[in-house]
């Protein structure tokens, strides 16, 4: 009988995740990258380290939570050709904000799964996401007004001619702020800590985990496999340098450093910047495709899409969504929540990913079996990549550690979840 499995080609990459500044100061190492730009490295990346022809690529999904950059309502198709795909290759951008990347990998199976638009003569499919976290600052309500001397229609606007008083506002603050939830998405980490009776050092404690695993995986070289370099010009400097490592893992990590950090977000709240998941430019890319497609043109499997799951929950408590999505896809794929070895779940704060983490042990998933490797606390989490690079993080740890079933989750603002069940090959 013909294999209709949807597997993830062994050869996905991803950028490194680079913090957006420096030192919370200076330009981070990926602010010159648009979004389309990362999407093209991991593309690029990708291609170049599977054995499946270019050729063969029919279509291209990713993901993009935000318009960040002037080239970004071309998303995917800019990704496309960045990355060194043929112009005849159509491509599709998907938007499920922090699951965008997820999304990317669900709706290019569909895509090979309903048949209607699949190309069945180039039979595998780009999926991903990325993100540039440079969000922009934007001034509103001043198209057709006067602006200094003339009516402003179009093109860019000289600061200098606004009125008195005129206000910018950042686009990423703005983003982080949920008008159906009345609140930020600090705040709903900040909710769920009040409701699961988490306290402020059992986030710490999370937190320093995440960056003492990510620490020891990394020089491990656990992430080297699934990493493209990326070569930086930077400003003065005569010659690029290679990012090749996450810029966000702290090498002096200390609970004691933690613990003197204020809270950012609420007073006498538990959630200060170092248990919050760094803002970081990023993005990652793999090929999906037919297990018999695969075979018949010389493709190694990495692993099996096993199940997915999407849920809705209460926005006041975004960070719940990967509980319910989770009882989907292991409904989907038809195991239990003791079958899964290993589990990638974006922390976007540490008492929203601790909250999650007491409602898998009730599906009797082992709390120690979530992110050995550290998390988006220490990691990073570019929004519409992370779905994408939690994937590939899980594909390779399940291959490398010899397990069987691992799980893909992520929160969503506005009050949704995405998971993904990945049977290793």
């Amino acid at each position: 009988m013909a294999d209709r499995s949807i597997v993830i080609l062994d050869g996905g990459r991803r950028t490194p995740r680079a913090d957006i500044l420096v030192n919370n100061r200076e330009p981070g190492l990926f602010s010159r990258f648009s979004t389309t730009q990362l999407g093209g490295f991991a593309i690029a990346g990708t291609l170049a380290h599977s054995k499946i022809d270019p050729g063969l690529v029919g279509h291209v999904v990713m993901g993009m939570a935000q318009h960040s950059h002037r080239d970004s309502i071309y998303g995917a198709r800019g990704m496309s050709w960045r990355g060194g795909l043929d112009q005849s290759v159509p491509a599709l951008t998907v938007a499920r904000i922090c699951g965008s990347g997820a999304e990317a990998i669900a709706v290019g199976a569909e895509i090979i799964l309903a048949g209607m638009r699949h190309d069945r003569a180039r039979p595998f499919i780009v999926v991903g996401g990325a993100e540039s976290m440079q969000y922009p600052f934007a001034l509103y309500n001043m198209r057709g007004r006067k602006v200094g001397e003339a009516v402003q229609k179009y093109g860019p606007i000289d600061t200098k001619a606004l009125a008195a008083g005129t206000h910018l506002q950042d686009v990423l603050l703005m983003s982080l702020y949920d008008p159906s939830a009345g609140m930020a998405m600090a705040n709903t980490a900040e909710e769920l800590g009040r409701r699961h009776a988490i306290t402020r050092a059992e986030a710490d404690a999370f937190a320093f985990r995440s960056q003492r695993l990510a620490k020891v995986a990394r020089d491990a070289g656990a992430f080297t496999e699934e990493t493209v370099a990326v070569s930086v010009q930077q400003d003065g400097a005569a010659e690029p340098i290679t990012v090749q490592h996450d810029t966000h893992i702290l090498e002096d990590a200390s609970l004691a450093k933690m613990a003197r950090l204020p809270a950012a977000f609420e007073a006498g709240g538990i959630v200060p910047a170092g248990n919050a998941s760094a803002v970081v430019d990023g993005a990652g890319a793999m090929i999906i495709g037919l297990a018999d497609d695969a075979a018949r043109h010389g493709g190694r499997p990495l692993a099996r899409i096993a199940g997915v799951g999407v849920a809705g929950c209460d926005p006041k408590i975004m960070g719940w969504g990967p509980v319910p999505s989770t009882e989907r896809a292991l409904a989907a794929a038809g195991i239990t929540g003791k079958d899964i070895a290993r589990v990638e779940l974006n922390e976007a704060f540490a008492p929203q990913a601790l909250a999650v983490i007491r409602g898998f042990a009730e599906m009797g998933i082992d709390p120690e079996r979530v992110n050995p490797e550290g998390g988006a606390i220490a990691l990073g989490h570019p929004l519409g990549a992370t779905g994408a690079i939690l994937s590939l993080t899980c594909a390779y740890g399940l291959r490398r550690q010899k397990e069987r079933y691992g799980l893909v989750t992520m929160c969503i603002g506005g009050g949704q979840g995405i998971s993904i069940v990945l049977e290793a090959l």
